[in-house]
């Protein structure tokens, strides 16, 4: 292979190309934007060939690309050397996955297929019939299953000795005209000149602006007049009509290379999977999910591994070992209490990072993984589709929400999925002002597994109701309408252990990398304004907001201040003041509500900034400030009223 030339992994959304990036680096990560874009894609050098690049692409449904996502992919393909492409396809979908490949082989790259999933199909009862498909594209396709590594090493010895794919279509006569006409005018491409212009015709925004960068403007406006007078001949889009001869093959390929055999779905499983989307049994088993995830993550991990760690390791054996140790051997009392005091280093800040919220993020993250994996979140996305048309979205708008019980920040790079630029802002506005984060989020639970289930209807109420009180509004006043739901849903499949502890590991070493640096640089925030008699003077001044509107000790006004880095933070706070005592059950929830609503973390903000520009992060901050401490303050003197927590 050349050096420094690189293999694409493409496919449709969802096909499993990560896992096969796993294989083929050994690594999940290395990622960076795209120049030019805030579209991350990942990189990674190959196992066995150090000189080649492994790039794991956007997912894209096919080509003229729609989104900024699938645009990428569209420009990695015109604009990287790559010396083959790998694409990944979905063995449950042919047709779909076929589409992708036709166009792709056009483009007269050295490619390989790997059809993926193939024990899902065979599940199915589908036998897909490799050597006629492969004679058929004049390619090489190997059957693969990438979660358990089978057909990896065969991918490997066929991507290095990929050639181009040996297939031509015939198109009608006045467009085989034009593109034989016009071959000769474009200059030497990364892909075929005859693919180039098929991309161009069907409405590529990537390889028009390749042309008018490589084409002199004599040459290019040759070219636009002659697409303008096919467009006058033909009484359908150009775009449609090479689509039509596309799918007529594929429908062709489909009939010769697929055996459907008995189903090994069985009529319980194939009912489940149907109930799950229902829209009431569907409500049922996500009440379910939900109370599970309230148990595993809130009560095991917020309680009983909180205790075990907490009180017991940090509370009993290293925090009283470690602050002899430092009072022994360090002479100056400041550094004393900058290390093991009140606001210390080791007492609050790490403390707080590995024995409170490591367990907690723990025990989500291996819920999220189960979710992701077992193939439920899409089905999130049917099931709540009415209940976001209130909102003027559709229920694709549920993935970035469920991804931000992950993370915020990640979550709102996720919106991007969505087709307009309204979504995007109605979502991340939603995402910033109601959604915890994985961490925050399992300190909550922790919280109110502690009082009662009562108190959880409570906090959950509420956020749902300035979720969608927020959503309704905003959606009124934002130009633009709702685009329908189009998601495709994958199987319900069992979990793989091994995958999900993957995901698992690699999610805690982004929160140890990212989050726990912030935590140590908050508790020195903390100590700093402590020992400058700042600290007493916020806490003093905040009294009339926190003491008097909101019903909460003085302290917790630290709390708050912290929150400004990171709302899980401030959330660990009130967990370590409730353990105290030192609030009532009636305060922690009026405390949890106002920090949920508070201000997302810092991280957040400088990423809507990012994705969305500086006036909405700025618009979103000053929105949000007052919402959360107005509807605090309103909670705490109804729950009074009505004598609750008292």
């Amino acid at each position: 292979m050349a050096p420094g030339s690189c293999i694409a992994l493409v496919g449709n959304p969802n096909v499993g190309k990560s896992v096969l990036f796993y294989h083929l680096t050994g690594r999940y990560a290395n990622v960076s934007n795209y120049p030019g874009t805030t579209v991350e894609i990942t990189r990674g050098a190959a196992r066995g060939w150090p000189e080649i690049t492994i790039v794991d692409t956007p997912g894209i449904v096919s080509f003229p690309p729609r989104t900024e996502d699938e645009q990428v992919t569209a420009r990695v393909l015109l604009g990287q050397p790559v010396r083959a492409i790998v694409q990944v396809g979905d063995a449950k979908n042919l047709r779909r996955t076929l589409l992708l490949t036709l166009q792709l082989a056009e483009m007269g790259l050295p490619m390989v297929l790997a059809l993926n999933m193939m024990d899902e199909a065979e599940t199915r009862g589908m036998e897909v019939d490799v050597k006629a498909l492969s004679r058929r594209f004049g390619l090489p396709v190997i059957p693969t299953v990438a979660i358990r590594g089978e057909g990896v090493p065969e991918l490997v010895k066929a991507a290095g000795k990929a050639q181009s794919a040996g297939i031509k279509l015939t198109y009608p006569d006045e467009l085989e005209q034009f593109l034989a006409g016009c071959e000769s005018v474009v200059p030497p491409a990364p892909v075929s000149p005859r693919a180039l212009l098929l991309l161009w015709l069907g409405g590529d925004e990537a390889a028009d602006r390749w042309l008018i960068d490589h084409l002199d403007p004599v040459a290019y406006s040759s070219l636009m007049d002659d697409r303008t007078r096919i467009l006058r001949m033909s009484a359908k889009s150009l775009s449609s009509v090479i689509q039509e001869v596309r799918l007529a093959y594929i429908d062709q390929v489909v009939e010769s290379i697929l055996v459907r055999r008995f189903s090994a779905v069985s009529n319980a499983s194939q009912r489940f999977a149907w109930l799950t989307t229902h829209p009431v049994w569907g409500l049922a088993i996500l009440a379910m999910v939900l109370f599970g995830m309230y148990q595993f993550v809130g009560v095991f991990g917020a309680g009983t591994l909180v205790g075990w760690l907490e009180e017991g390791l940090f509370g009993q054996v290293l925090n009283p070992w470690i602050v002899q140790t430092v009072e022994r051997l360090v002479p100056w009392q400041a550094a004393v209490d900058f290390l093991v005091g009140k606001y210390g280093i080791w007492t609050m800040g790490f403390t707080y990072a590995a024995a409170l919220l490591l367990p907690i993020v723990f025990t989500f993250f291996i819920t999220f993984g189960i979710l992701e994996d077992s193939g439920y979140l899409p089905r999130l996305s049917i099931l709540s589709n009415r209940i976001f048309q209130t909102l003027g979205l559709n229920g694709k708008a549920v993935l970035p929400m469920v991804l931000g019980l992950g993370c915020v920040t990640m979550a709102t790079l996720t919106t991007r999925i969505l087709e307009n630029k309204r979504d995007r802002l109605l979502v991340t506005l939603l995402l910033a002002l109601a959604i915890p984060c994985s961490a925050q989020l399992g300190v909550v639970m922790g919280m109110l597994a502690g009082i009662s289930l009562g108190a959880t209807l409570i906090w959950g109420g509420v956020m749902a109701a300035i979720l969608f009180t927020v959503g309704w509004l905003a959606a009124r006043l934002m130009p633009g309408e709702r685009t329908p739901l189009l998601v495709e849903l994958p199987p319900l499949r069992w979990p793989v252990p091994s995958n999900v502890l993957l995901k698992t590991l690699v999610r805690l070493e982004w929160y140890v990398k990212e989050a726990v640096p912030l935590f140590f640089l908050g508790t020195m925030i903390l100590f700093t304004l402590d020992k400058l008699n700042v600290l007493p003077w916020i806490i003093k001044a905040s009294e009339p907001l926190v003491v008097s509107w909101l019903g909460l000790p003085p302290e917790t006004s630290a709390a708050f201040l912290i929150g400004f880095l990171r709302r899980d933070f401030a959330a660990t706070g009130l967990f370590a003041m409730q353990t105290a005592g030192a609030l009532t059950p009636l305060q922690v929830v009026v405390a949890i509500v106002t920090i949920t609503l508070f201000i997302p973390c810092i991280a957040s903000v400088f990423m809507i900034a990012k994705e969305r520009g500086i006036k909405p992060a700025l618009a979103m901050t000053v929105l949000i400030f007052p919402v959360a401490f107005l509807t605090g303050g309103l909670l705490q003197k109804l729950l009074v009223w009505v004598g609750w927590g008292s």
